[in-house]
């Protein structure tokens, strides 16, 4: 059998310092991962500063409970300006570095930076206008499914292909902060490459890492895990983070 690609996922586990994701991505290179990936946005970007409940996280969440979505997303962001010297340092390390742009000006400031790839997050998936742009780049897409429909997927793969993407692949994923094993329902699998006769991998927030093991042996093409120096620092995704060993 052949083996997975495996993405580290730098996320919000920088926790605000430049030099921890330097440090990040220096550990991720030295477990012998390839490809590292990041999140491209502002609080900006992706909401307003507003404290209404439509805003607000509901107090019953494990990790983000209360929280507004502009603070949440005010810590977890990685500057832009991290941006260039974080893929510098990727590359010069041997790895690949992409991102996932989460509006059009995202895709127009990581052009610059000249990525291999971009992921569409699952939470942009019914983003079509996103998903075009993405697509005119003539880079590779990786998309994660996660909350959508079986129709929503049929869009975005249908709005990849018509803006000119041949190179495009699907990332099961349960969109729960940290997802449980019993939900991972990995014969999803099965049905995402079935329906689109794409590649399959997985995007697995579970905090061990059995899920990943038996997506690999279910034939996944690709495993994207959240990865941190360390759990015990917290952050916001510090609960669903591999350490680097």
């Amino acid at each position: 059998m052949s083996f997975p690609i495996v993405v580290a996922e730098v996320s919000a586990n920088h926790l605000g310092s430049q030099h921890k994701a330097s440090a990040l991505v220096r550990a991720i290179a030295a477990a012998g991962i390839k490809y590292v990936k990041f999140q491209t946005y502002t609080a900006d970007t992706m909401t307003i500063d507003h404290d209404g409940p439509q805003f607000r996280i509901g107090a019953d969440h494990e990790l983000w409970g209360g929280r507004s979505l502009y603070s949440l997303y005010q810590e977890a962001h990685t500057p832009w300006e991290w941006h260039a010297e974080l893929f510098r340092l990727s590359r010069e390390l041997g790895m690949v570095p992409f991102s996932s742009p989460f509006d059009v000006s995202a895709v127009e400031f990581l052009e610059t930076l000249q990525p291999e790839m971009y992921k569409v997050a699952s939470m942009e998936i019914g983003d079509v206008s996103l998903i075009k742009r993405i697509a005119q780049t003539g880079r590779p897409i990786v998309i994660s499914t996660g909350t959508s429909t079986l129709d929503e997927v049929d869009d975005a793969v249908a709005a990849a292909e018509a803006n000119g993407c041949d190179d495009i692949t699907l990332l099961l994923c349960t969109s729960s902060y940290p997802a449980q094993a019993t939900d991972a329902h990995l014969a999803r699998m099965t049905t995402l490459r079935e329906r689109y006769g794409l590649p399959v991998g997985l995007s697995d927030h579970t905090k061990g890492n059995a899920v990943s093991i038996a997506a690999t042996a279910l034939g996944a093409v690709m495993i994207e895990r959240h990865v941190t120096l360390n759990r015990t620092e917290g952050g916001p995704d510090a609960a669903f983070s591999l350490e680097p060993d």
